[in-house]
């Protein structure tokens, strides 16, 4: 993927990653390339040059059209998780993102996305912003799983959260990944990837190892 003209973010980049079962950590220096693989792989960027493959759909510069389908099947969760909340209430933030990809019976899916995550209905019509950075975390990510995706990635899921708020999110993670589905998440800290990381990938100088 080009940055400029004389700069690549990631250069020369091969890897392959299951849509089932898998728990992924991504490392690398700061400006490696991480956010650009993890944007690429959800399709919020589209590769300048080379491919991008998911179940047999080739996505680069010039097939890129209709990718609805898999943003819904990759869902990506930001490091700020305030960034990605925007709705009324809680209950509505979460719908958003199957309504909009027509999941059939989204009020319910919602609903069990909330409980996955220890959302209790008491949540549902509070503020999303008047809630702590683990609540809205919370919220994100349940706003995500609703639409039921294959993989979810997270980047750095656990800056700035008390030990205890860590501890639950990461139980919430493995979780998540023994249901069947892939977790991929970006981290610099290696206790979480030594605890739970099944594979790691590493980024250095903008090319993957």
């Amino acid at each position: 993927l080009k940055k400029n003209k004389n700069v690549y973010a990631l250069l020369d980049a091969s890897l392959s990653i299951n849509t089932s079962g898998e728990f992924i950590s991504i490392v690398g220096h700061t400006g490696s390339g991480k956010s650009t693989l993890i944007q690429l792989l959800n399709t919020l960027l589209i590769p300048t040059y080379g491919d991008v493959e998911i179940d047999g759909r080739v996505i680069n510069s010039k097939k890129n059209k209709d990718l609805k389908n898999i943003k819904r099947r990759i869902g990506l969760v930001f490091q700020f998780a305030e960034y990605q909340l925007f709705e009324e209430t809680v209950i509505k933030d979460i719908e958003f993102g199957p309504k909009n990809f027509k999941v059939e019976g989204y009020e319910e899916e919602a609903k069990k996305a909330c409980e996955l995550v220890g959302l209790s209905p008491d949540f549902f019509e509070k503020s999303p912003f008047r809630l702590s950075g683990g609540e809205m975390r919370k919220v994100a990510i349940a706003g995500i799983l609703a639409s039921n995706p294959d993989v979810l990635i997270l980047d750095e899921p656990t800056v700035g959260l008390d030990p205890f708020t860590r501890r639950e999110l990461l139980k919430l993670l493995k979780e998540i990944n023994e249901q069947g589905k892939t977790v991929i998440i970006v981290t610099h800290d290696m206790d979480v990837v030594s605890e739970m990381a099944k594979r790691v990938i590493v980024i250095d100088g903008n090319q993957i190892s």
